[in-house]
């Protein structure tokens, strides 16, 4: 039996043409939505990324003023520190003359 075509499925070319309709307007939504999707993942980590990155920057503000305050503290103590120990060697010098007196003293 010769080839009839496919007279009797679904209306030919307008069947055809319905079904690609149909698919693209699927298509169309299903891309939509994820689109929508995207931007929403997109737009929450955008803003949580910038919350992130104004916190992070507060932290390195805290910690670099805390950096030069200490620095500061340190030199300070460093300078009290040289001044406490030139006042311990005088007195020790001054301990080193009088000590052979009173040893002296003690004797006679």
């Amino acid at each position: 039996k010769p080839y009839q075509g496919m007279g009797g499925e679904s209306g030919g070319v307008i069947g055809m043409l319905e079904v690609i309709q149909s698919d693209f307007a699927r298509l169309e939504t299903e891309t939509k939505a994820a689109e929508s999707q995207a931007q929403a993942v997109y737009d929450k980590f955008t803003q949580d990324s910038s919350v992130d990155k104004a916190a992070k920057n507060k932290d390195v503000e805290y910690k670099s003023n805390k950096k030069e305050s200490e620095s500061e503290e340190l030199l300070e103590k460093k300078a009290d520190l040289e001044s406490t120990q030139k006042e311990l060697d005088a007195a020790l010098r001054y301990y080193e003359k009088l000590k052979p007196s009173c040893v002296d003293a003690g004797v006679s």
